[in-house]
């Protein structure tokens, strides 16, 4: 039994703010996943959209969390922990809202600022809520409680997964097709095209309002919530702030870890579809899987992963466990790639299992035993999403070798192109595996 199973993960006095801000992780979970379907979805309603162009829906989304990471790094050091988490929230609503004027204007680059909008509100939550989650107890254990607050994230991620699948994707009829396998929208008039796409903009857009309705409701119960003023190390400059997180090897090889984290993970569940509308292209209509489903079992198997990760932390290193699992994903991507049909399909389901603890367990690695640069270095683990940002665009790239099918090129004469696209995630997460076993060797 080790030295951290014996000291608490929350204190009892700590709890009630401990649970308030783990609220917000499923917060953002929902954003995420509501979004990832969104690249098959727009590609649908847009068909003129090439794979690539689909995939700027990621980009748009996950570049705010570049862009906006270091100026709430710096809001919250001049203010407070809740004066970032209100403002993120002001932020997320607006960006949700939104999308009623773009579903109005049926203007793709309107949608695209939207998610950017919604995503600089998320970068202000992470920035904050990382940090005063791993100051909310003993050092010993941050990592294990950032695990725990951040087992919530899944939950919120699968509500969206299945929103997006049930009043989303499903809703949809611009993918509708006659007996005979043909697409309807392709035979209707330019008049009945355009009231097509007008109703499924409409549709995409719904849930992202209600969403802005519950996020001004969790405000205003933050707004007269009392947060815990973190203890105030002795106050560093922001350039010496900077200096000592330059010198720090471990937060450096943190940051390019986590990166390289996010892109797989984006990638992994924004190119299930495409991976699975490839399959269903060789099987007849009443055989066909669906994808959104698929999304859902990573999901749970991801949440699974992430509390058998938090539980193991309590006798095992954080660095071991985060180097096994990325070997564990290592060898799943390399299923996926590999193999046919379902069977890579359960594949890259199964990567999910391997990716549960990366998120926060690279986070609590870098932050170790950090001062009052906590707050500057957590902007840089954030700005660190910006990887899936650009990996996705890249797989997007792959994708569109041979024209705007899945596997219009067979790679090595049989490796369709959307399975050799996974091998972008499968480097990303050997890149994981080697911070884990780097920071072991510490």
């Amino acid at each position: 039994m080790t030295k951290t199973s014996k000291i608490p993960v929350v204190k009892k006095e700590l709890l009630f703010p401990f649970i308030i801000i783990t609220s917000l992780f499923a917060l953002w979970g929902v954003a995420n996943d509501l979004t990832n379907p969104m690249v098959s979805a727009f590609k649908k309603v847009m068909p003129e959209l090439s794979n690539m162009q689909a995939s700027l829906v990621q980009f748009a989304f996950y570049f705010g969390y570049f862009f906006m990471a270091l100026p709430a790094a710096l809001f919250i050091r001049k203010y407070s922990y809740k004066s970032g988490i209100i403002l993120g929230l002001c932020l997320y609503a607006s960006g949700a809202f939104l999308f009623y004027p773009a579903a109005a204007y049926q203007d793709y680059n309107f949608f695209l600022i939207s998610l950017w909008v919604i995503t600089c509100g998320l970068a202000f939550l992470e920035t904050t809520s990382n940090p005063l989650i791993l100051a909310l107890g003993d050092t010993e254990t941050a990592t294990r409680r950032l695990n725990l607050a951040q087992s919530f994230n899944p939950v919120g991620s699968l509500m969206g997964m299945i929103v997006a699948q049930q009043f989303v994707i499903s809703a949809l009829r611009s993918d509708d097709k006659d007996a005979s396998g043909t697409l309807i929208y392709d035979t209707l008039s330019e008049t009945a095209k355009a009231a097509v796409r007008e109703n499924d903009l409409g549709i995409i857009s719904v849930p992202y309002l209600l969403l802005g309705g519950v996020v001004l409701v969790i405000m205003t119960i933050i707004i007269f919530t009392k947060i815990p003023k973190t203890a105030d190390h002795d106050k560093m400059s922001i350039s010496e702030s900077f200096q000592k997180l330059f010198a720090n090897k471990t937060y450096i090889q943190g940051v390019i870890a986590q990166a390289f984290y996010v892109g797989a993970q984006i990638m992994c569940w924004t190119f299930i579809f495409q991976y699975v509308d490839n399959i269903n292209e060789n099987l007849p209509e009443s055989q066909q899987l669906t994808a959104s489903w698929f999304n859902i079992s990573a999901m749970i198997i991801f949440l699974t992963g992430r509390w058998i990760g938090t539980a193991l932390m309590k006798t095992i290193n954080p660095s071991k466990i985060l180097m096994l699992f990325g070997i564990g994903g290592v060898l799943l991507c390399t299923g996926t790639i590999l193999l046919s049909g379902t069977a890579g399909l359960y594949c890259l389901v199964g990567i999910s299992l391997f990716m549960s603890i990366m998120f926060p367990t690279i986070y609590g690695i870098a932050l170790k035993d950090m001062g009052d640069e906590a707050k500057i270095g957590s902007a840089g683990l954030v700005m660190a999403i910006v990887g899936g940002a650009l990996m996705p665009v890249l797989q997007g790239s792959i994708l569109d070798w041979g024209g705007p099918g899945f596997s219009d090129v067979k790679v090595l004469g049989f490796i369709p192109e959307v399975n050799f696209s996974f091998i972008l995630p499968l480097i990303c997460l050997a890149v994981v595996a080697n911070y884990g076993r780097t920071t072991l060797k510490k």
